[in-house]
C-alpha cells in the first residue's frame, strides 16, 4: 500500500563465514569503524539524532551519541538518553508469556478463550499463533486512518481490544504469517489475565528488577522518565517536527516500553546468556515454525531470526512516534548492537548501519567496493526490466541516474562499482549484470548479503516509456475526492506546487502524473490509478502497487 512508501526489507543470504579462523578487531578499530561509519550519515548535529551501543559479551566495545536530545533546548544526545523502543517491546512481552509457561501457568498450546472468553473465535486461537504472528487476527494500526487520530485516545487493554475484535481477519489461525501488533495486544491482556498484575508490572518484577535492571520502563501517560529524549519527525524538504501525539496506553505489549542503549545490552546478556527462560522455552522463542518460517517470516517469538555473513543473526526494529529502534545480536561471536533514532521518517537506516556495524566487530566485516562513473549511454545499456517468478524490477535512468524500482516500491539509487557491478545507497545489497557472449545484458544477479549467495533475475524487456499528459482543470476536478475501502483512506486533491497528488491518512502528499485522463500515476513509488466510470465525475478508483490492487469508492 502507498502508506508503505518508506518501508525497506533486507533479505539475507549466507557467505560461509568460519568464526574460528578469524581474527577479531579489537576495540579501538571497532571505535573507529563504528564512528566513522556515523559521521557518514545524514545527521544534523543540531537535530535529532542516534545512539550507539556496540558490546562483545560482557565487554562494551563502543558507546555514543549523535545529533541532539532535545533541539529546543540544545541539550546534546548521550548514549545514556532514554527513547520509546517500539516493537522491541515485543520480545519483552514474549518472554513474560514465556516465563509464565516455564512456571506451569500456562501453555503455547492454550486456546485464547481461556484468558478471554468473549473474544471472536478465541477458541481457534492459540498462544502460539498470537506470539509468532500467525492468528489472522486485523491489526488495529492497520485500520485505515487510525494511526492519525484515533492513537491519540487512552485506552484500558479492554477498550483497546475492542478497536479490532470484530474485524474481519486476514487469514484463519496459523494459515499465514502476518506482522500483527493487535497479537501482542492480546498477548498482553492474557499475561494481565495470568498474572493480575498490568502487563509492563509484570514484565517488571518477574524479569527486569530480579536482575537489577532499572532503565527499562513503561511511560504510561504522565509518569517522568528521568533522560528521557524528545522524539522529532523528519520529512524530505520539510523543517524537523515534534513527533505526532499518542498515547503511550495504545501500542501496549506491541511497543509501549523506553529504555536506554545500556539497559538494552544488559537485556541482551540475560535473554541470550539463558538467565530468564528455561533452554527449551528459549529455543521456541528463536526458532521459527509452521507459517512464521515460511515466505521470508523468519520470525520467532518477539525475534526475527536471519543470517549475518554466514552467522545466525537475532534481532528486532521497532517504530514509534518520533524514535526507531534496532537491537541485534550475533550468538556466534557474542555481539551486541543497540542503535536508538530520536526521529521518526527518512534517515540514518539503522538496520543497515547495525548489521555492518556488527558484521565488522564479529570479525567479517562487508566488502567496501569503490565507485565509478559511467556514462549515460553505459547505463542505458543496462536499463530494461528484470523478473524472477512472479516479481519484477526496473532499472530505469532518472535524471542522468540509474535506479532500481522492484514491482510496488520506490525507486533505490544505484551506484556503479565497476564491472557490471552496482550497489545501494546505504544497503550492504548489490547487483550485478550478466552478460551473454556477444555482451548484452541477459540478466542479473543479486547479492543480498553482499557477496556470497546470489539470486538471478532474468531480463525480460525493455523499461516502457509513460505518457506525462497535462490534464484540464475539468479533468482534474472529476478525479478530487476522497476514496475509501476496507484497507485504505486516500484523498486526491490538488496543490500549487504539484498539481494532482495523492494522501493516504497520515502519510505525507505524494504528486500524481497522469498517463490519460482517467489514469494516474506516481514516481517515488510503483503504483498506478485507474478511475472509472470514464466520463463525468469518477465514482471509484483502483490502486495497483505491486502484486497488491486495491478498489476504493468515493466517499
Amino acid at each position: 500500500m502507498l502508506k508503505q512508501l518508506w518501508l525497506a526489507s533486507v533479505l539475507c543470504c549466507t557467505s560461509g563465514a568460519v568464526m574460528a579462523t578469524t581474527t577479531l578487531p579489537n576495540t579501538t578499530a571497532i571505535s573507529g569503524y563504528a564512528d566513522q561509519l556515523l559521521l557518514q550519515q545524514p545527521i544534523d548535529s543540531k537535530g535529532p539524532g542516534v545512539a550507539v551501543l556496540v558490546a562483545r559479551g560482557d565487554e562494551v566495545l563502543f558507546h555514543k551519541a549523535y545529533g541532539q536530545a532535545n533541539i529546543e533546548l540544545a541539550v546534546p544526545l548521550s548514549s545514556e538518553h532514554k527513547f520509546r523502543i517500539g516493537s522491541v517491546t515485543k520480545q519483552f512481552a514474549a518472554a513474560a508469556l514465556l516465563k509464565l509457561i516455564d512456571e506451569g501457568k500456562a501453555s503455547l498450546s492454550d486456546p485464547l478463550n481461556k484468558y478471554l472468553p468473549d473474544y471472536p473465535n478465541a477458541k481457534n486461537i492459540t498462544l502460539l499463533h498470537l506470539l509468532n504472528h500467525t492468528s489472522g487476527v486485523k491489526s488495529y494500526t492497520g485500520i485505515p486512518g487510525y494511526m492519525h487520530n484515533n492513537i491519540r485516545r487512552e485506552l484500558t487493554t479492554a477498550e483497546l481490544i475492542d478497536e479490532f475484535k470484530d474485524l474481519t481477519v486476514d487469514f484463519a489461525p496459523g494459515a499465514d504469517f502476518r506482522y500483527n501488533n493487535s497479537g501482542y495486544v492480546l498477548l498482553g491482556a492474557v499475561i494481565e489475565t495470568i498474572s493480575g498484575k498490568s502487563w509492563h508490572q509484570y514484565i517488571n518484577d518477574a524479569l527486569l528488577q530480579p536482575n537489577q535492571i532499572s532503565n527499562i520502563r513503561y511511560p504510561g501517560e504522565q509518569t517522568i522518565i528521568p533522560g528521557m529524549a524528545s522524539g522529532y519527525s523528519l520529512r524530505p524538504r520539510q523543517d524537523v517536527t515534534q513527533a505526532a501525539l499518542l498515547s503511550m496506553t495504545q501500542p501496549h505489549a506491541a511497543g509501549a516500553l523506553v529504555a536506554d542503549a545500556h539497559a538494552l545490552w544488559q537485556w541482551n546478556r540475560l535473554l541470550h546468556g539463558g538467565k530468564l527462560l528455561t533452554a527449551a522455552s528459549y529455543q521456541q522463542m528463536i526458532t521459527p515454525t509452521g507459517a512464521a518460517a515460511e515466505n521470508d517470516g523468519n520470525y520467532g517469538f518477539g525475534i526475527f531470526r536471519g543470517t549475518l555473513r554466514g552467522m545466525e543473526e537475532l534481532q528486532h526494529g521497532g517504530g514509534i512516534n518520533g524514535f526507531v529502534s534496532m537491537l541485534i545480536y550475533v550468538p556466534q561471536a557474542k555481539i551486541t548492537v543497540v542503535m536508538l533514532r530520536n526521529s521518526d521518517g527518512p534517515g540514518p537506516d539503522l538496520s543497515y548501519l547495525g548489521r555492518k556495524i556488527a558484521a565488522y566487530a564479529s570479525g567479517n566485516p562487508y566488502p567496501e567496493y569503490p565507485s565509478v562513473s559511467l556514462s549515460e549511454a553505459q547505463l542505458r545499456e543496462v536499463s530494461g526490466v528484470y523478473s524472477k517468478a512472479e516479481d519484477s524490477r526496473t532499472l530505469e535512468i532518472q535524471n542522468g541516474k540509474l535506479f532500481s524500482t522492484r514491482a510496488g516500491s520506490r525507486p533505490f539509487e544505484l551506484i556503479a562499482q565497476g564491472n557490471d557491478s552496482f550497489g545501494f545507497t546505504d544497503s550492504v545489497t548489490r547487483l550485478v549484470i550478466q552478460r551473454n557472449k556477444e555482451g548484452n545484458p541477459i540478466g542479473l544477479n543479486m547479492f543480498y548479503d553482499g557477496d556470497g549467495a546470489e539470486e538471478f533475475w532474468q531480463r525480460t524487456g525493455d523499461v516502457a516509456t509513460r505518457a506525462d499528459i497535462s490534464l484540464t482543470p475539468q479533468q482534474q476536478q472529476a478525479l478530487i475526492g476522497n476514496y475509501a475501502s476496507e484497507q485504505l483512506q486516500l484523498k486526491i486533491f490538488s496543490d500549487d506546487a504539484n498539481g494532482l497528488v495523492v494522501q493516504v491518512a497520515g502519510q505525507p502528499a505524494l504528486a500524481l502524473k497522469a498517463a490519460s485522463a482517467r489514469s494516474l500515476y506516481l514516481t517515488v513509488v510503483d503504483a498506478t490509478l485507474e478511475f472509472e466510470p470514464a466520463t463525468g465525475q469518477a465514482k471509484q478508483l483502483t490502486l495497483t502497487q505491486g502484486p497488491g490492487r486495491f478498489v476504493l469508492t468515493r466517499q
